[in-house]
């Protein structure tokens, strides 16, 4: 596997960790916001480009993959947002305005996937905007 692919990989784990940080902002993480990550990432991340994992998959379910994983492991949200913030950091080439805006509706439709946005996930929100506008 190129560096290239391995980029792009780290990138869609780097997206679970963000997205699971939205989801458990309130310390839960609710069915609904993965029904609605799951759709999000059938519909608008896997047509997005053709990058395949070692096991030539689609590398955008890297994403669910890695969301799964930390909600299994119950890790805390903030240290999974900083993760994030700090990969975005290192690799500014990965994040075209395209992917930023996608990176943008994803996480606000995880937000307001159960009982709208709450006040947890409105701080992550926010935190997300300043480290997108980067």
């Amino acid at each position: 596997m190129g560096a290239i692919q391995k980029e792009e990989i780290s990138f869609y784990q780097s997206l679970g960790k963000l997205f699971y940080a939205i989801a458990a902002s309130d310390k839960i993480v609710r069915v609904a916001e993965y029904d609605a990550l799951r759709k999000i990432v059938t519909n608008a991340w896997k047509p997005l480009d053709d990058f395949e994992d070692e096991f030539h998959t689609d590398a955008a379910l890297q994403i669910e993959i890695v969301f799964d994983w930390l909600d299994y492991k119950s890790l805390k949200a903030i240290d999974c947002f900083n993760e994030f913030a700090s990969f975005k950091k290192e690799n500014e080439n990965l994040f075209s305005s395209e992917r930023k805006n996608l990176i943008w509706e994803t996480a606000d439709a995880i937000a307001d996937s159960f009982s709208g946005k709450n006040k947890s996930e409105l701080i992550m929100l926010a935190k997300l905007k300043m480290v997108l506008e980067k």
